[in-house]
C-alpha cells in the first residue's frame, strides 16, 4: 500500500507524550495477526504494525489505548550518547574515552591506546570515523568467531555483512551468508559470541526448534543469560551514536 493512500494518510503521524511530539511510523505486515506497537529506540519513534483488514479508526484507537505504555517506554529510554570528544563508549563492554587529536598515528586516523579511542579528525568528523572504526573491528570479530564456530559443526560460512539494524542483531541466509549489527562490538564478549553462535547454528538448523537451541548452547553456553542481557541493554546500544 503506497504511503500516500487515503487509509495511511488518515492515521496519526505524531503522538503527544510527556517527552513531546513523538513520530508515529506505520508498517503494514501481512504476517501480523494483531495490531502492535513498538518503540524505535534509535529514532525515538513509535512504530505501529498493522495486520490485514484493519480499520483506521481501530488503529487510531489502539494508539490511544496504549498511550500510558508509550509514555512509560519513551520516558525510560536511556540518554543518547553522542560520539564526540570526551564521550565514553563501551568496546566489548569495557568503557573507552574518545579523545580528539590533530595528527594521525602511522597513517591511522583512529586507534586505541590505554583505554582511550584516539581520533585524528575535525570535530564534525569524529562520529563517522569512530563508527567506521567500530564496524571494521566488529567485522574482524564476526569473521574470526564465525569461522571458528562453523568448523566445530562442519559447516562453511559465506560472506559476512555488517549492518546497523534496529530489530535483529544477526541473520543467516540459506546461502550461508551472515549479517550482524556492528553495535554488538559494544556488548560483552559472551553476548557477541552468543549472537555469532546463533547465526552459525542456522547453517545446520534453519529453524528455532529444540535441536537448534541445543546446538547454540553447545557453541556458546549461557544462552538465556546472554539473551537477557541483550533484552535489557538493547536501547542503550541503539542510542550510542
Amino acid at each position: 500500500m503506497p504511503a500516500s493512500s487515503p487509509f495511511l494518510m488518515s492515521l496519526p503521524r505524531q503522538i503527544k507524550l510527556r517527552a513531546g511530539e513523538v513520530p508515529v511510523r506505520v508498517r503494514m505486515s501481512p504476517r501480523a495477526r494483531r495490531l502492535a506497537l513498538r518503540i524505535d529506540a534509535q529514532a525515538e519513534a513509535v512504530e505501529l504494525v498493522l495486520p490485514r483488514r484493519i480499520s483506521a479508526r481501530r488503529a487510531t484507537a489502539f494508539i490511544e489505548e496504549n498511550r500510558a505504555w508509550l509514555d512509560k517506554r519513551i520516558t525510560a529510554l536511556p540518554p543518547r550518547t553522542v560520539l564526540a570528544d570526551g564521550a565514553t563508549i563501551p568496546i566489548l563492554d569495557e568503557p573507552h574515552l574518545i579523545r580528539r587529536v590533530d595528527v594521525a598515528r602511522e597513517r591511522q586516523y583512529v586507534w586505541i591506546d590505554d583505554g582511550k579511542i584516539f581520533v585524528a579528525a575535525a570535530p564534525d568528523q569524529i562520529a563517522r570515523r569512530v563508527v567506521d572504526f567500530l564496524k571494521e573491528r566488529a567485522r574482524d570479530e564476526f569473521q574470526r568467531r564465525a569461522s571458528d564456530l562453523a568448523v566445530q559443526i562442519g559447516r562453511k560460512i559465506g560472506r559476512i555483512t555488517v549492518r546497523d539494524t534496529t530489530t535483529r542483531w544477526g541473520s543467516c541466509a540459506a546461502s550461508g551468508n551472515l549479517a550482524f549489527s556492528w553495535r554488538l562490538i559494544m556488548a560483552p564478549d559472551a553476548v557477541l559470541e552468543y549472537v555469532v553462535a546463533h547465526e552459525v547454528a542456522h547453517l545446520a538448523e534453519m529453524n528455532h526448534g529444540p535441536r537448534f537451541w541445543n546446538l547454540v548452547e553447545k557453541l556458546a553456553p549461557g544462552v538465556d543469560r546472554q539473551r537477557d542481557w541483550l533484552n535489557r541493554h538493547r536501547a542503550r546500544l541503539l542510542r550510542i551514536g
